[in-house]
C-alpha cells in the first residue's frame, strides 16, 4: 500500500480534544566559562544573552553560572550541584546544557574551563549519571571532541564544535549556534520552530563560510552525535535533515532525536501533551528505522509494516487537534 492510499484514512481519523501539559518545560542551563581576555568575554556574554532569550521565549526554566560575580562556592561546584539536580528530576521535558567558553585538551583529558577548578569530559558524564530526561549538551569550546565520546549515551544529543582535542583554535560556532536556535530562517522543514538539528546544520554552515571568506584554514569540524555510538557525524554528512553517511557499519543514522528537540515550540507543538510528544518521537525513529531499511523490502511489505505506525501517530495528532502535518 502506497502514501497515497493511507493518506484518506489518516485524515479521517479524529479524537477528542486533548490537553496539552503546559507545566512540562524545558530545563536550559548555561554554563559560561573563563574569558581570559575581555573580548572574549564580550562575545561569550553576547552568546549567552542569545540563548537566555531563546529560553524565556520558551518560557523555561534557566540558570546561567559563570556571569555574575562569583559565589561563595567555586563555579565547578555550583554546576556539579545544578546538573546532578536537573538529571534527577523526574520529568519528560528535556534539558538542555549549553557550555560557553574555552577548552583544553592535554592528550588525555579534555576540560571545559570554568572560573576556577575547571571541569572534564569524566566530571560531566558522572553528574549526567542515571539522566533519565531527554538530554542535549552543547559543548561551544575549542578542543571540545573528546566530550562527545564521555557523553554520548541513548535519549542524548551531544554536540561539540570541534572533531578532536587537538583542534585548539578558538571556536566559533557557538556564536553561530546561538544565533540560530530559535531563528526562524533556520527552520528547513518550516514547521514553524526550529530544531536542534536544524540549528546545529545553520551553524556549522555559517562557521564554514566564515572561513572561506577570509581564506583561512578551518580549524574547527563540529560534529553531532544522537544516536549513542560516541562516534558522530559531521554537517556535511547531511543531506537536507537526513544523514547520508553513517560513521559506523551497521549502526544507525544521527539526526533524528535532534530534530526532535525544539528549544521553542511551534504553537501546534505546544498542543501534543509531554506523553503524547514522548510518543510521537518514539513512533518517527520507528518509521525512520523502517525507511533505512526500505531498500530491502518488497514495496508492498514496507507499506504494511509502516501503516500502523501511521495511522498510531494520526491519532496522536487528531487527538490533539491537530489532523494534518503526517510525513510518510
Amino acid at each position: 500500500m502506497s502514501a497515497c492510499y493511507l493518506l484518506p484514512v489518516i485524515l479521517a481519523l479524529t479524537a477528542a480534544p486533548e490537553a496539552a501539559d503546559a507545566s512540562e518545560r524545558a530545563t536550559v542551563l548555561i554554563v559560561v566559562g573563563a574569558a581570559g581576555e575581555a573580548e572574549y568575554g564580550r562575545q561569550f556574554a553576547a552568546w549567552a544573552a542569545r540563548w537566555e532569550v531563546a529560553a524565556k521565549k520558551a518560557q523555561a526554566t534557566v540558570q546561567t553560572i559563570g556571569l555574575a560575580s562569583p559565589e561563595k562556592e567555586p563555579d565547578r561546584d555550583l554546576l556539579a550541584a545544578t546538573i546532578t539536580k536537573a538529571a534527577a528530576a523526574k520529568q519528560a521535558a528535556a534539558l538542555w546544557i549549553v557550555l560557553i567558553g574555552h577548552g583544553t585538551f592535554d592528550g588525555k583529558t579534555a576540560r571545559f574551563n570554568l572560573r576556577g577548578p575547571d571541569v572534564s569530559a569524566v566530571e560531566l558524564a558522572q553528574w549526567l549519571k542515571g539522566c533519565e530526561r531527554p538530554t542535549a549538551i552543547i559543548d561551544c569550546a575549542a578542543a571540545s571532541g573528546p566530550f562527545l565520546q564521555e557523553l554520548s549515551a541513548p535519549n542524548r544529543v551531544v554536540i561539540t564544535a570541534t572533531r578532536s582535542g587537538h583542534e585548539h583554535n578558538f571556536a566559533r560556532l557557538g556564536d553561530f549556534l546561538s544565533a540560530a536556535i530559535a531563528d526562524p530562517a533556520a527552520d528547513l522543514d518550516k514547521d514553524e520552530q526550529t530544531s536542534l538539528l536544524e540549528a546545529f546544520l545553520s551553524a556549522a554552515a555559517n562557521v564554514q563560510e566564515f572561513y572561506a571568506k577570509d581564506g583561512r584554514l578551518v580549524t574547527e569540524h563540529a560534529l553531532l552525535d544522537d544516536n549513542g555510538d560516541k562516534l558522530g557525524t559531521p554537517s556535511d554528512w547531511f543531506r537536507g535533515l537526513r544523514a547520508t553517511k553513517r560513521a559506523k557499519d551497521g549502526g544507525s543514522l544521527d539526526g533524528l532525536r535532534a530534530s526532535q528537540l525544539h528549544l521553542v515550540p511551534s504553537t501546534r507543538e505546544e498542543q501534543l501533551s509531554a506523553a503524547s510528544r514522548a510518543r510521537r518521537d518514539a513512533i518517527e525513529r520507528d518509521l525512520e528505522l523502517h525507511r533505512q531499511k526500505k531498500s530491502s523490502l518488497e514495496e508492498a511489505d514496507y507499506y504494511r509494516q509502516i501503516e500502523p505506525l501511521l495511522i498510531e501517530l494520526a491519532r496522536l495528532y487528531a487527538s490533539a487537534g491537530e489532523g494534518a502535518g503526517i510525513a510518510e
